[in-house]
């Protein structure tokens, strides 16, 4: 996607373009950084002496973290603003996949790696800082770029890193090779944090940022959306309660019986805490109401949660399992560079894919975008579903390709809306969005490490019919303008038509 109307995504000399790279390649690097396990997980395998089902619980890890951290990043960007949140978590992430790579046990090597889904929420921070650089005209298409060449990093990690841990093993042997690999990403997460500190604005020179009135729960405009926000956070806690449940003693005894128990309650109370906060920041909106200008409506938030769980949840659950499916020796038996190239395959679509989904969001609408996208996952999703061991590989390898594309367009589409909703609440919408990609994720790789692949992919299918039905129901086309208030007390209305 080399341009789009208002802007040139190669003309350096302008500042919203000079931002959208600096962004884009701090998802990159956090993308990296996250996925840097998942085409060395045979090596780690071996290293580490893990059985299968230990292997698919590093799997289930990555995926934990980020599921608060989006919704809690979401916040806190919306707060204190995307340069120095977008610094912070670079930084931290870079130090905590050192500690990852140098693990001595299966416990240190569990733990870092649901540590290092902190990483993830990286995401959410740029969508504010994009949100605030592109008029609406533009937005999908930017919104595009960021997320589809950001996500390219969990591509290009699975084509290089099993390359780097060859080399590595050459010169320092095997059991350091790979571990190199992954800390080199460290290295670059670091210094690229601090990099970003000193060339990034959160927006441009005149313009205000927007903040929410308190830090904490999403403010809403009605009872009815308040009911919404809280129905629509249970699977959230949900989603932690079942990680929780995955390591317990029942399953792989990652955690004793007294912490699983421990770490339930903890979520029990988190959620009810969370309530209360909810209405404690909501609670003037809900008694005095809010004037029509303010309003905005929360079942498009939810929507989104949903859209963005069967698109880029499971894109990411699928690319998390790919190269053990296509390795496993009971299946396809592939080498574990043609795994990782396969895996590779899906991600890479995020190129062109996900910015052209956000195009297309610019062009014919952005309603009409998410519905033709997650109808074409469905499709793609049932043709993984039939593939078998023997087809060819010309063949498994279209169908990986088509079903990506309408995943991963689907997915910009998605982030094609989120601008256009409330923009002092852009960071908090984008993190429960990302958080329900998150849940999606970790509830499709719940049901691979039980079922099937087929059985797996047919559930996705399933599930992206379902929700391409309640868009096609429920969502109204984003048009006219959103109000925010000024510092001065006057009201600045911002197009998002």
């Amino acid at each position: 996607m080399s341009s789009s109307p208002g802007f040139s995504v190669f003309n350096f000399k302008d500042g919203k373009v000079q931002t959208l790279h600096l962004a884009w390649i701090a998802f990159f690097i956090t993308f990296f950084m996250w996925f840097s396990h998942v085409p060395l997980m045979p090596l780690i395998k071996d290293t580490f002496g893990l059985s299968i089902e230990e292997a698919k619980a590093l799997l289930f890890l990555n995926v934990a973290l980020t599921i608060p951290a989006r919704t809690i990043v979401g916040s806190l960007v919306d707060k204190y603003g995307p340069r120095l949140m977008y610094s912070v978590l670079l930084v931290i992430s870079g130090f905590i996949c050192f500690m990852f790579a140098w693990a001595q046990n299966y416990t240190q090597l569990a733990a870092t790696r649901f540590l290092l889904g902190f990483a993830g929420a990286g995401f959410v921070i740029g969508i504010r800082l994009v949100t605030e650089w592109f008029p609406a005209k533009t937005a999908g298409t930017a919104q595009g770029i960021y997320g589809g060449w950001g996500n390219f990093g969990a591509a290009i990690a699975n084509w290089s890193l099993p390359v780097m841990a060859v080399a590595f093993t050459t010169w320092l042997g095997a059991e350091k090779g790979w571990r190199v690999a992954v800390s080199t990403s460290g290295v670059v997460a670091i210094a690229y944090g601090l990099f970003f500190y000193t060339q990034v604005k959160n927006t441009p020179k005149g313009s205000t940022y927007f903040s929410p009135k308190k830090i904490g729960a999403m403010e809403v405009t009605s009872k009815g959306d308040f009911i919404l926000y809280i129905i629509m956070a249970m699977p959230i806690f949900i989603a932690m309660g079942i990680i929780t449940w995955r390591l317990s003693p029942d399953q792989v005894a990652l955690l004793s019986q007294n912490v699983t128990w421990m770490i339930w309650a903890g979520i029990t109370l988190w959620f009810f805490w969370h309530i209360k906060g909810s209405y404690s920041i909501n609670k003037e909106n809900l008694s005095q109401g809010v004037a029509e200008l303010h309003r905005y409506k929360f079942k498009q938030v939810a929507l989104l949660d949903l859209a963005y769980a069967v698109t880029f949840g499971a894109e990411i659950a699928v690319v998390s399992m790919m190269p053990l499916m296509f390795s496993n020796e009971d299946t396809y038996a592939y080498s574990l560079g043609k795994a990782s190239l396969m895996a590779g395959c899906f991600m890479a679509m995020n190129l062109i894919a996900r910015p052209g989904g956000g195009w297309l969001s610019d062009k014919i609408g952005r309603k009409k975008t998410l519905t033709l996208t997650i109808i074409g996952s469905s499709i793609g999703y049932l043709g993984l579903a039939l593939m078998t061991p023997e087809w060819s590989l010309l063949g498994i390898g279209a169908v990986v390709l088509f079903c990506s594309f309408f995943a991963q367009a689907g997915a910009g589409a998605t982030f094609g809306v989120v601008p256009t909703i409330k923009r002092r609440l852009t960071g908090q919408i984008a993190g429960m969005t990302g958080a329900y990609g998150n849940v999606g994720a970790a509830t499709f790789l719940l049901i691979n490490s039980f079922f099937s692949p087929s059985f797996f992919f047919t559930t996705i299918a399933i599930s992206c019919g379902v929700v391409f039905i309640l868009i096609l129901a429920f969502m109204d086309e984003p048009k006219g303008k959103i109000a925010e208030i000024l510092p001065d007390g006057s009201v600045e209305l911002i197009d998002v038509a």
